[in-house]
């Protein structure tokens, strides 16, 4: 079985974010494995080693991506791929991302395809369905559980609070959903074996795409942290003085009434 991993590096969990000149500083930042694409790498290499075949795991972006690539590989991945747009176009928006993987993947034997739910960063949640769009398979979004039977497929996705069962068949992308798994630890055999692992590196033309075939659709105008949050404002006093309170602080303050 052919399994490819949809990988994107972003920024750790526990990172300060802080703005520099309108932009998000990047020095000195922590990157990791989008959290969602966690689920998905560890879920391709529990069904490699229940079906057999081959976990790639493919990333667009920069150079500094191939650290999380090999975490990827050092999980038990097999291959890696770094399609880097760092001397060509920019590689966060969803159109051209998805474009440039369908383009890698249109000529291989694809079986199965995962990807994270979202990414923490942009959080859109359209690169996995663009993908399977432009390559023309199925695709099931948000799973929490998937079985496959052949070249069949049985998948629980994750629906506002409850759940929905889909059966659907191969080839097939899904978008994985916390609660999929729990994502393994990279071991130190895992590690070392992972610097051994192939990780090949594409640019664009290796897989000849135009420029000006994938620019950008999106574009970001500002960038901005989120309004501090005050402190609460802690009523005493009769129950009928604080409610009059509340009342006079909702209207004058507040203004919701």
């Amino acid at each position: 079985m052919n399994i490819f991993v949809l990988m994107k590096r972003t920024f750790d969990t526990e990172e300060k974010i802080t703005l520099a000149n309108g932009k998000i500083n990047e020095a000195g930042a922590e990157y990791i494995i989008n959290p969602y694409d966690e689920y998905a790498v560890e879920e391709a290499i529990q069904i490699r080693d229940t079906h057999g075949g081959e976990v790639t795991v493919i990333s667009v972006g920069t150079e500094e991506s191939e650290a999380q690539l090999r975490t990827a590989l050092a999980m038990g991945a097999d291959k890696a791929v770094l399609i880097n747009t760092e001397d060509g176009i920019e590689s966060g928006d969803p159109y051209t991302t998805s474009k440039i993987v369908a383009q890698y993947l249109k000529d291989k034997q694809v079986d199965l395809i995962l990807a994270g739910n979202v990414a923490i960063d942009g959080g859109s949640g359209q690169v996995g369905p663009r993908i399977a769009e432009l390559l023309g398979i199925n695709y099931v979004t948000t799973i929490t559980k998937l079985d496959i039977n052949g070249t069949n497929a049985t998948v629980v996705r994750d629906v506002e609070g409850d759940s929905e069962t889909i059966e659907t068949s191969l080839p097939l992308l899904v978008t994985a959903q916390q609660g999929l798994n729990e994502p393994r630890y990279p071991s130190l055999p895992g590690i070392m074996k992972a610097k051994k692992k192939p990780l090949e590196k594409l640019e664009l033309d290796d897989l000849n795409l135009d420029e000006n075939d994938i620019e950008i659709k999106t574009k970001t105008l500002e960038i901005f942290l989120p309004p501090k949050i005050e402190a609460g404002k802690v009523l005493s006093g009769e129950m009928k003085d604080q409610v009059s309170e509340l009342f006079q602080l909702l209207r004058s303050e507040a203004k919701v009434i």
